[in-house]
């Protein structure tokens, strides 16, 4: 939440679609609802084989709105499943690259390197 702009952030479990954890507002749906939702969109940009192939790995989904943006970024670890996180951002103060970045660091730096 330290990321300029960050409204809200959830931790999914990609495999249930639950939310592991959250903060900030989340403005009119509660972190579950947003963890299954979000969970339905990681899985089909999965599927799709227009937007990757066996050997690259798609690790980060944006969503573009006019009030702000949407990161997904799905997280590297020795865990089971497959973990992404949810960060929405306020246009007005929020930097798409800025927070590509600092969203990236931020998790390399809790799963030890990774992205």
């Amino acid at each position: 939440m330290d990321i300029p702009g960050a409204r809200s952030v959830t931790l999914v479990d990609g495999a249930s679609g639950l939310a592991v954890a959250s903060a900030g507002e989340h403005k009119g749906i509660d972190e579950h609802e947003d963890a299954a939702g979000t969970t339905d969109v990681v899985r089909a940009a999965l599927r799709c084989q227009a937007l990757g192939s066996a050997d690259d790995d798609l690790t980060e989904i944006v969503v573009c709105r006019t009030s702000g943006f949407h990161l997904l970024q799905l997280v590297d670890g020795d865990f089971d499943g497959r973990l992404f996180v949810h960060v929405v951002f306020d246009s007005g103060t929020g930097n798409l690259g800025m927070a590509r970045y600092q969203l990236r660091s931020a998790l390399a730096e809790l799963t030890g390197g990774g992205r």
